[in-house]
């Protein structure tokens, strides 16, 4: 018997914006997506920038969208996509797959968050739920509310019993946050940052504290290698201009 869901799925037209730096990656994704019939791929994009510019023209269903991109990463599009056009569902997918990564992006403003190693017709169903306007994570399909327990729930399992407050912690990094996190991993001082964005080394100092408290750790070192590991900052970009290392 069809279920509600399989009849849903079998009548709409999805269209699908792609989000990866790898054209084998894009290529291959849109041959397996292109085998079902209401799916459309309307565009691939190979970084941020023109990934929201697309969005922005096209209007797709869903952006599927890789974390680790050049120009700018996957949670800064997210932020920004989600902020402009919030009817637009975004499966972020990725090779960088842990509890900490999948809160973060599930706060950010994710629909679902999936592995690399998904399987094509594991992807489509994704897809079709997030057009739906459901939120994907492993095998849970939840609506909002229910997203809303499952966050709750889980946070103070990723942040350990010793946090006074885990809601304060995975709250997303706004746009200058990550500059400034990003100029960490640079190796750029206080005062370097300050210059380079114009603002008073009390203020960087200010955003530091932030995000210590959002990432849940202890100095600006945790916090590159956090933003590192998450395939925040990509490491081919971090190289000092003077050839330092300096955290």
């Amino acid at each position: 018997m069809t279920s509600d869901h399989e009849k849903r799925r079998a009548s709409r037209q999805v269209s699908v914006l792609i989000v990866d730096d790898h054209p084998l990656f894009r290529d291959g994704l849109k041959q397996a997506l292109d085998l079902e019939a209401n799916l459309t791929v309307i565009d691939q994009c190979e970084d941020g920038e023109q990934a929201l510019r697309v969005a922005s023209e096209r209007q797709p269903d869903v952006v599927l969208l890789d974390v680790n991109l050049p120009t700018m990463n996957g949670l800064q599009v997210m932020r920004q996509l989600k902020s402009n056009h919030h009817q637009i569902a975004v499966v972020v997918l990725t090779a960088y797959h842990d509890s900490e990564q999948v809160m973060h992006a599930m706060r950010a403003g994710a629909s679902a968050y999936c592995s690399k190693d998904i399987t094509p017709d594991q992807l489509v169903s994704v897809i079709y739920d997030a057009a739906e306007g459901l939120y994907i994570v492993d095998d849970k399909r939840m609506d909002a509310e229910a997203l809303h327990a499952w966050i709750n729930d889980n946070l103070e399992a990723i942040t350990g019993p010793h946090v006074i407050d885990a809601n304060e912690h995975f709250v997303p990094l706004s746009p200058r946050e990550m500059e400034i996190l990003e100029a960490v991993t640079r190796g750029l001082s206080n005062k370097e940052i300050a210059s380079q964005l114009g603002i008073s080394q009390q203020t960087v100092k200010n955003h530091m504290t932030s995000i210590l408290k959002k990432l849940n750790v202890q100095d600006r070192t945790q916090a590159a290698v956090t933003a590192l590991r998450h395939g925040w900052v990509r490491l081919e970009d971090q190289t000092r201009p003077n050839g330092g290392n300096q955290i």
